[in-house]
């Protein structure tokens, strides 16, 4: 499999999942080229490690044409699509960008999928598409119950994709990973953002008081399950991506502190935010079974990497804190 489909497309190549996938893939021997629009979230920087050894093009997913000429010019096999607007608060803030790059960019994708006949296109969804829930787990075939925009319009996406395989016979496949964390993510999110406020001294705001549940997914376990979904996955299919690593929001805040000698009195509780969903949790026994894949990095082992990068790499986050940080986190 791997030898049929030895040239990448990567969309958002240099975003925090992305970046660490195209990583993996270059160390894997494959041709890659990266296509990545360079947001707020996007940097090269993280792509340092391998460093001219991947074609670059700063193209939007929406402009069909640039992206077509990439296509026609590159000839890559497989499209994996990791290109996203990703942050629940600024799609409550505004959905335009969501709606835009989320669903539109993920159409333009596959009607160009569809014109060159690609082989494979993978397409990196959430657990958010799935609603929350209180007890059990969700599996791939459950019904999807999105409730902020962020999740409505990744859901839209996985639709439009399902309704393209159906209808034209697209060699697709879907994954919903349970939450991202490590190195280069960009302070925004629940880990880099309460290790940075904390660092300063600062107050570390928690929703309401925390209790909300997460299922947090080290990304380099992440990227190698993808990799296995490339060169493994069944077309057609959609696989969860979880690790059985479930927090408390309040608990992870903890462990931060924890392992930065903070006091827990910066801890400040602040009103929920709109539609909060509670808990989510992924049955991934599918990818398990067909792959043998698990994640190998504990939830202890995997913050304490998180925040010691973090402590590395003050010039990287210095570099993005100073970006206008006007919303809290995920």
């Amino acid at each position: 499999m791997r030898r049929a489909m030895h040239k990448l497309l990567v969309t958002g190549g240099a975003g925090f999942i992305g970046s660490e996938f195209v990583r993996q893939a270059v160390k894997r021997s494959y041709k890659v080229i990266v296509v990545d629009k360079l947001t707020y979230a996007g940097d090269l920087e993280r792509l340092n490690e391998v460093k001219g050894k991947f074609k670059f093009y700063k193209v939007d997913i929406c402009n069909k044409n640039k992206i077509g000429q990439v296509i026609k010019r590159e000839k890559p096999q497989v499209i994996i699509n990791f290109a996203a607007e990703t942050h629940v608060d600024r799609s409550i803030v505004s959905s335009d960008p969501f709606i835009q790059t989320n669903i539109k960019g993920t159409k333009t994708l596959l009607d160009l999928a569809r014109e060159y006949k690609i082989e494979r296109f993978i397409h990196i969804s959430t657990d958010e598409v799935y609603g929350d829930i209180e007890k059990g787990k969700f599996r791939e075939d459950f019904p999807l119950k999105p409730n902020s925009p962020y999740a409505a319009s990744k859901a839209a996406a996985d639709l439009l994709i399902k309704a393209y395989v159906r209808t034209y016979n697209l060699p697709a496949i879907i994954v919903r990973p349970s939450n991202n964390y490590g190195p280069w993510q960009y302070p925004e999110k629940l880990i880099p953002l309460v290790s940075l406020r904390a660092l300063n001294n600062q107050k570390v705001p928690v929703y309401a008081r925390g209790q909300n549940i997460r299922e947090w997914l080290y990304v380099s376990d992440c990227a190698k399950a993808i990799m296995l979904i490339l060169e493994n996955g069944k077309l057609g299919e959609v696989y969860n991506l979880g690790s059985a690593q479930e927090k408390k929001n309040i608990d992870v805040v903890k462990s931060i502190l924890r392992i930065l000698n903070k006091p827990e009195s910066l801890i400040e509780f602040v009103a929920d935010r709109p539609g909060h969903d509670f808990r989510y949790s992924l049955d991934f026994a599918k990818i398990r079974k067909q792959t043998g894949w698990c994640a190998q990095i504990g939830f202890q082992d995997g913050i304490s990497k998180t925040v010691n990068w973090i402590l590395d790499n003050p010039k990287w986050m210095k570099k993005h804190i100073g970006k206008k940080l006007s919303i809290k986190f995920k």
